[in-house]
């Protein structure tokens, strides 16, 4: 029940990020959550879209240095304690977070070196793991 991500590698001046993201308007696709940091000259962008597969061909086709992984993404619910519980679950289960971003209200997509494991350990949790497709009906 992974998520595709698409993460795009751009250089770290004012406007690119923007039209990455015009680009991803022009073709209908929709951005779910995002997050954005930098290395110095360059950074990188992490997106969660509607439409992961048209974004990556339209990046490809701007010759932009993109790639795409598999992220789980996760409902939690609203109250104190929650982000701690999933994580110390993931954590047990000997999995290390690899980075980790909200996306809309308190949906958040994780990034594991083990997306396969952490979908074992969480689906018997009062966790809601999140498909693409249910992507589509959020919000």
């Amino acid at each position: 029940m992974a998520v595709s991500q698409i993460s795009v590698f751009l250089e770290n001046r004012p406007g690119h990020l923007k039209k990455i993201l015009d680009a991803f308007e022009a073709a209908g696709v929709n951005v779910r959550g995002y997050s954005a940091s930098d290395t110095g000259d360059y950074g990188i962008a992490r997106f969660i879209l509607d439409k992961p597969d048209v974004a990556l061909d339209v990046l490809r086709k701007r010759g932009c240095a993109a790639t795409q992984a598999q992220v789980l993404c996760i409902r939690l619910p609203d109250k104190p304690g929650e982000l701690a519980r999933v994580m110390g679950i993931i954590a047990e289960a000997g999995i290390n977070v690899l980075y980790s971003y909200s996306l809309i209200s308190t949906i958040i997509a994780i990034h594991v070196d083990d997306t396969v494991s952490a979908e074992v350990a969480l689906q018997h949790q009062p966790i809601e793991l999140i498909s693409q497709e249910e992507l589509l009906e959020i919000l």
